[in-house]
């Protein structure tokens, strides 16, 4: 099985299955020296935490992240890192109806026709726990580019949205929503969606502060296009639109150009200096009905999808980073 590996010199190799004993990342290319806390990479995976909300899956794991490799009183040591969590409360048994059937949406029937073989349970490495490698690894990428800031808010879910996103980077809601005033009403919303076993979608606004410009090629491997490679690698991520997305279809030319930030932070596929901004739209997780009732499901992935949006962002901008230091000389 190929395609668990991501970056070209700060690279990620996740491993682990749903239901398995663990899950974990192996990090290579990563600087020497660099400080450590364990408890910073705990605060980031604790906000993905099952089982923190009460709108989340029912599933509640510690996520304890075991770091293996790469690390020496504190420090990075420029050798691969591995880190791994383990699974403690699994409960296979919600899931062993799934052995011979198919569930709409799902990598169930896609996996078994791909290598006639499946793990059944809770869909395996297809499962959203897989994401919890990814946030360990845009931890240790944070590291490289301390300078830039990244952060994710819930613009749309279901029925409730906001205007002028971008106004809201300030946002301190529970649930990761834009306006933290709605928060109530989007808890009561979700747990009766839960009660129901139905589930919403939504959309994700993505704001990168303080990344200089310069990063990024101008052909195959735009900044743009390596991004979105990012953020649709994650499931349940059905499009990426950076600056005005689908509204540049409506607009002319001079509309266009009288305003930079329109954009998105990206000009010819390299970073202009300017704040970095793109809007991810997430599917209604899959699971519904009585499925969802007898299985642990989420009624909706926006408020723990989040610090993954993050994280591959982060993973990104440290790999495009190394890669545009290593090209630079004195030449004379």
């Amino acid at each position: 099985m190929r395609g668990n590996s991501f970056g070209d010199i700060f690279t990620m190799t996740t491993f682990g299955e749903s239901h398995g004993e663990a899950m974990g990342v192996v990090i290579d290319g990563m600087p020497a020296g660099l400080v450590v806390s364990g408890d910073d990479l705990q605060a980031q995976l604790d906000r993905r935490r099952p089982g923190r909300l009460k709108v989340s899956t029912s599933r509640n794991e510690a996520d304890q992240a075991q770091i293996l490799s790469g690390i020496f009183e504190g420090r990075t040591l420029g050798t691969p890192i591995a880190v791994m969590i383990k699974n403690t409360n699994q409960r296979s048994e919600d899931y062993s109806q799934l052995k011979n059937e198919y569930r709409p949406g799902h990598a169930d029937k896609t996996t078994m026709a791909k290598f006639g073989y499946r793990d059944h349970r809770g869909g395996g490495r297809a499962s959203g726990r897989e994401t919890a490698a990814r946030v360990i690894a845009g931890y240790f990428a944070s590291l490289i580019i301390p300078e830039i800031s990244f952060k994710a808010i819930i613009t749309e879910l279901g029925p409730y949205s906001v205007e002028r996103p971008l106004n809201y980077l300030k946002s301190e809601s529970q649930l990761g929503f834009a306006d933290q005033a709605r928060d109530q009403e989007i808890e009561k919303y979700l747990l009766e969606l839960k009660q129901k076993g139905e589930s919403a979608g939504g959309k994700v606004l993505l704001a990168i502060q303080n990344c200089p410009a310069g990063l990024g090629e101008p052909v195959f491997d735009k900044l743009k296009a390596v991004l979105g490679h990012a953020f649709l690698s994650i499931g349940s991520c059905m499009s990426v639109e950076f600056g005005l997305g689908h509204q540049f279809s409506q607009k002319l030319g001079s509309e266009i150009s009288s305003d930079p930030q329109n954009f998105g932070g990206i000009e010819g596929g390299i970073s202009n200096g300017e704040i970095i901004w793109c809007t991810l739209t997430f599917k209604a997780p899959s699971t519904v009905g009585e499925k969802a009732k007898a299985g642990r499901h989420d009624p909706c992935i926006l408020p723990r999808v989040l610090p993954v949006v993050e994280s591959m962002a982060c993973v990104v901008m440290a790999d495009q980073f190394l890669k545009q230091n290593a090209y630079q000389i004195n030449a004379k």
